[in-house]
């Protein structure tokens, strides 16, 4: 169902798990396959940043990734189609919403006012309608809603059939629930804030790790005067994964989030903090301090962050050649 919506991009495919699986990606895409042996090839003692046996390992396509903009999406993930029955392009209206601005300062009521057929309303103030960059686009999906845990035991039939043709922006200073299922966003202006933490095998928690991302991205794009924006487009999310599988990746989640959420909302990064760099770093910092009081946890993860930050600074420092160049065991195909 994507081939038409994927074959004219580059894909990078993070396999997770045993690296001695063969996968077979179908003829007609121009694609790398990378698999933990590649992993740590490419990054050394850094790689410990990666996460093993959960979709967060999909930051290291994030990490070695050359080009501006970045969809990603699970395997679980197909086409849609909008109330019309015409197959939605996600990767078109993503780009749409990167490439117009985001109004982080003044809610519009007519949601984005860059789309076609909508404008600014009667009272949004001019000297704010040049709106900011937009950094994050935030996609939502039919039928599976992504739902935690409990609410997946109390409500295991429901499905999501409504349609909302909207896009709006996140406002600044407001956090949001971001899900990695489709997402996609300008690599230049804040990749290197995009690392999914350090999840599943050895963690003491799973499926936070798109959440993790979206705290530490909103602080950081709030800091920086870029936008968020969330609604279209929509996938269709196939199947739902276990409850009791996912409790037991979630349940000290479901406790810290009670402590994260609050240190994301009042946490202040420094002016000198200029670069997402160094927010990141700034932002590890606070989190090593505030959070390690929580669980030794978020020290690890912590010290995880500088580190990404280390892995990100070597792969696309200036003059370094892609990374595939000198893997053969990796796979690469046009």
């Amino acid at each position: 169902m994507w081939r038409p919506f994927f074959e004219q991009y580059h894909l990078i495919i993070v396999q997770d798990g045993d690296p001695s699986k063969k996968i077979r990606v179908p003829d007609g895409f121009d694609y790398q396959l990378y698999n933990r042996n590649d992993v740590n090839r490419i990054l050394g003692p850094k790689a410990s940043c990666i996460s093993f046996k959960d979709s967060a390992c999909r930051c290291f396509g994030y990490l070695v990734s050359k080009k501006k903009y970045i969809f990603t999406i699970d395997d679980d993930c197909f086409v849609a189609k909008d109330p019309s029955g015409k197959e939605i392009n996600a990767l078109e209206q993503h780009i749409k919403n990167l490439l117009t601005p985001s109004t982080t300062h003044f809610f519009n009521t007519l949601y984005d006012p860059y789309r076609e057929g909508a404008d600014f309303v009667r009272g949004y103030p001019f000297s704010l309608r040049e709106g900011a960059p937009t950094a994050v686009s935030h996609g939502l999906w039919l039928n599976i809603p992504d739902y935690d845990a409990p609410t997946q035991l109390v409500k295991p039939l429901e499905r999501n059939t409504r349609y909302v043709d909207a896009v709006m922006t996140v406002p600044k200073g407001t956090l949001f629930p971001m899900c990695g299922m489709n997402l996609a966003f300008d690599r230049e202006l804040i990749g290197p804030a995009m690392y999914f933490g350090l999840m599943g095998d050895g963690q003491p928690i799973g499926r936070y790790d798109d959440m993790w991302a979206g705290w530490c991205m909103k602080v950081i794009c709030d800091h920086l005067g870029l936008g968020v924006k969330t609604g279209l487009p929509y996938i269709w999310h196939s199947k739902a994964s276990s409850p009791f599988v996912n409790l037991k990746k979630e349940y000290k989640g479901i406790f810290w989030q009670e402590k994260a959420i609050p240190f994301f909302q009042s946490v202040s990064l420094p002016k000198e903090c200029s670069s997402v760099e160094k927010c990141y770093l700034a932002l590890a910092g606070e989190v090593k301090s505030k959070l390690g009081e929580v669980d030794p946890y978020f020290i690890k993860l912590a010290d995880a962050m500088v580190t990404w930050i280390e892995a990100w600074n070597m792969v696309n420092s200036p003059g370094e050649k892609p990374a595939m160049t000198s893997l053969p065991n990796a796979t690469s195909k046009k």
